[in-house]
């Protein structure tokens, strides 16, 4: 990759990572049957001078396999590969051995890739750099045993795609190792990563596979860099990764006549720059981007799907070029690999989000006013445009979003305001976010204080010998007999053409459970609350009776209590009512 010089003279030692019980599974010197990887995987790269951890970035990212770069030598004219060409970091299991036992104990596994664009620019590329071939593949030998690998990726870039020596040096090397492994009963696998247009490789790059041809070493995987064109024109990435592609089967179908369609495309491999590459905005791989090319791979059968690189997976220098450390656009981080992880297992990746309220819940005295933050999040494919409501405010509650719209990742705001008049309570304000994935859901709950009625209900006993605050249907009234207790009751005249229903509105904490008492006496006599809850009892008798009706009331605490009779049964008569 195109790692700048810069940098690269800025590296400094990593710290030599300790060997532990881990390893035991890494570096014993001797050739095993490492275990293959899938067919269909997803192995970003991992910058390895930055002295972070493979294993804990694997794990935070959720891809479970990396492609390490890169390995070089620390001088030119050197046959010894060094991690970043630096002389402290060998190849031994005390560098990243523990973190390879860690990745492969998690499911995953490493690819070491060999050269770069920095090690292709000062002929520290091992086959540039080395004119033995039995020392390059001895030096590749040496990586597959120490760390128990099962494939080596070659990353050729810039000069060593017109070093012919050095081309034809390591497929000659690319062919000992091969035969060697099958004298040891060990597969090992050979991927070239390699420059490409828009329709193909350059015949710079085609060079390469048809001297591996010709040297009879089997190259497994051509992996294209699809990006830094630096053609001047703007690119829809997506786009020309497919048609890259398709031009790459057309080269791989002329150069192998003998395999099938499915091994075609089951021996390439993409490798994105994820956000803005080093030409620049007119090539920018988006997260849309990510999920076309990601749902395309999986038809297609590709085998390897990765991008440059792990550590830039993240929004921290929007606008910015081909920084090693970020995208250049505004993302959460692994947003990238969150859509490419799954593609190891080949499932087809859909778009989906969360959306959640920060805080998640507020206190206000009546007439003042609160608020919070929306956020949303991309959780699975690509970002999409996402509509945001808010529901349950109650009488005197006013509750908005702004804006209403917002594209999965941002966030907006809850605005609440209440007047003096609201009834204290405890108010559950339901947040929906609608996007085209489908619908969720965030809760923020207004706590307005006050003080909240108990029983809301006044002249249950009817004692004051007035009506009021009922209200009865015609011929309803206050009578001193029969009264349950006391010297008045209330009557509810049910006619044939009526049930006499008398009503009272009250208002009570709200979301909370009560249970409504009355004493009834008549035929069919009704006692219950509707409105903000639905529930009642009923009695026949000729006797007074008790009945009690348990509700809960809902976001305004606001219900109405009534007593009826039913139609042609007569007078039916209430006393005591209560809500406790």
């Amino acid at each position: 990759m195109r790692l700048r010089r810069a940098i690269q003279a800025a590296l400094t030692a990593c710290a030599t990572l300790a060997a532990s019980a881990g390893l035991v599974a890494v570096g014993t010197g001797t050739a095993q049957a490492a275990t293959p990887l899938p067919n269909r995987v997803f192995a970003p790269y991992f910058e390895a001078w930055t002295g972070q951890s493979p294993a804990q970035l694997a794990a935070q990212s959720g891809a479970k396999h990396l492609t390490m770069a890169f390995l070089q030598a620390a001088t030119k004219g050197s046959c010894t590969p060094y991690w970043n060409g630096d002389s402290s970091m060998p190849v031994s299991s005390a560098t990243f051995g523990a973190d390879i036992a860690t990745i492969r104990a998690n499911g995953g596994d490493v690819i070491p890739s060999f050269g770069g664009y920095t090690a292709d620019n000062t002929g520290t590329e091992l086959a540039d750099s080395c004119t033995d071939v039995n020392q390059i593949a001895a030096a590749f030998e040496n990586v597959i045993t120490t760390y128990d690998i099962s494939r080596i990726d070659l990353d050729i870039e810039d000069n060593s795609l017109t070093n012919t020596g050095g081309i034809d040096r390591r497929n000659k090397a690319i062919k000992l190792v091969q035969d060697w492994a099958a004298t040891k009963g060990r597969t090992i696998q050979f991927s070239y990563t390699l420059p490409t247009t828009t329709s193909g490789l350059a015949d710079s790059g085609l060079a390469v596979l048809r001297n591996a041809v010709s040297n009879n070493a089997r190259i497994d995987v051509v992996n294209m860099m699809t990006f830094d064109y630096y053609d001047n024109t703007a690119h829809d990435m997506a786009a020309d990764t497919q048609t890259s592609a398709q031009g790459l089967y057309n080269q791989l179908a002329r150069l192998y006549p003998s395999k099938t369609p499915a091994q075609l495309w089951g021996s390439i491999g993409i490798t994105e720059m994820i956000g803005v590459d080093d030409f620049g905005p007119a090539e920018t791989f988006t997260l849309a981007n990510a999920t076309t090319v990601y749902n395309w791979a999986v038809s297609k059968g590709i085998n390897t799907l990765s991008f440059w690189a792990l550590q830039r997976d993240n929004g921290g220098c929007p606008g910015t070029k081909g920084d090693d450390n970020c995208s250049g656009i505004a993302q959460n981080t692994w947003d990238f690999t969150h859509v490419f992880a799954p593609f190891t297992s080949g499932t087809t990746v859909t778009n989906d989000f969360s959306v959640s309220a920060g805080p998640n819940s507020g206190t206000v005295k009546p007439g003042s006013s609160a608020s919070a933050t929306i956020a949303t999040a991309v959780t699975a494919g690509s970002a999409q445009s996402v509509n945001l409501s808010v529901s349950g405010a109650p009488a005197g509650v006013t509750a908005t979003v702004t804006p209403g719209t917002v594209t999965a990742g941002n966030s907006a705001t809850l605005n609440i305001t209440t007047t003096s008049s609201v009834t204290p309570g405890s108010y559950p304000l339901t947040v929906t976010a609608t996007a085209p994935s489908g619908t969720h859901t965030a809760t923020y709950t207004l706590t307005v204080t006050g003080t909240t009625p108990t029983t809301g209900l006044v002249n249950g006993d009817l004692e004051t010998g007035s009506l009021a605050p009922w209200n009865c249907q015609s011929g309803g009234a206050v009578v001193s007999t029969p009264a349950h207790s006391g010297t008045h009751a209330l009557q509810a005249a049910a006619t044939a053409g009526q049930t006499g229903e008398c009503t009272q509105t009250v208002t009570l904490k709200p979301n909370t459970s009560y249970t409504l008492t009355g004493w009834v006496q008549g035929n069919y006599a009704y006692v219950g609350v509707n409105g903000g809850a639905t529930a009642s009892s009923w009695a026949s008798s000729g006797s007074w009776t008790k009945l009690s009706v348990p509700f809960t009331t809902g976001a305004s605490g606001t219900v109405t209590v009534y007593l009826h009779g039913w139609y042609g049964q007569g007078n039916v008569f209430g006393d005591d009512f209560s809500i406790a």
